[in-house]
């Protein structure tokens, strides 16, 4: 088994399994991941698997900001006055 690093979890043996024609693993509690989706990526012999982090969309931006108390000046709408483009 690696050496663990201070900050890391020490490894664990987990089983593999199949499901239909996907190979799976059960990830202990002290390993859970956030969310509902991951990203995996392979690294030579490692198999890297990651949490996918919510990006924060302009809706969600938009979410958190607090409407303007403030009046905006009157604006004259003057209708356009034909102009000559030839």
């Amino acid at each position: 088994m690696p050496m663990a690093q201070p900050h890391q979890t020490p490894a664990r043996e987990v089983r593999l399994f199949r499901n239909n024609r996907s190979q799976a693993v059960r990830i202990p509690v002290e390993f859970e991941l956030p969310g509902d989706r991951a990203l995996i990526s392979r690294e030579g012999d490692r198999i890297i698997i990651e949490p996918v982090r919510q990006s924060t969309g302009l809706l969600a931006l938009l979410a958190t900001w607090q409407p303007l108390n403030e009046d905006f000046p009157t604006v004259e709408d003057k209708p356009a006055e034909p102009e000559d483009i030839f």
